[in-house]
């Protein structure tokens, strides 16, 4: 084997791996930023259904989801004016 089919070999090795690992790592950040715990093995499910699209649909219903479970959040009054002059040179 020359060198040269060594390297495209390593290549197409990195590009295997790395299609693979996009459902673990999706997963994992899903995991860091929400909390909300997926298996990688459901996201490859629906891309496969659905394409792209419905994968960013089946993670918006989760985000959906979870926002629900917590209930409403309180929206605060907008500060009134005299509290933001406080970056005006007197």
């Amino acid at each position: 084997m020359t060198p040269l089919m060594i390297a495209a070999a390593v290549l197409l090795l990195i590009l295997a791996v790395s299609f693979w690992s996009r459902a673990i790592v999706f997963c994992q950040y899903l995991r860091t930023m929400t909390g909300i715990e997926l298996k990688p093995s459901d996201v490859r499910r629906v891309y496969r259904q659905r394409g792209k699209d419905g994968v960013r649909e089946f993670f918006l219903d989760l985000i959906i989801r979870e926002d629900l479970k917590e209930g409403p959040i309180e929206i605060l009054a907008e500060p009134s004016a005299e509290e933001n002059d406080f970056l005006v040179n007197s």
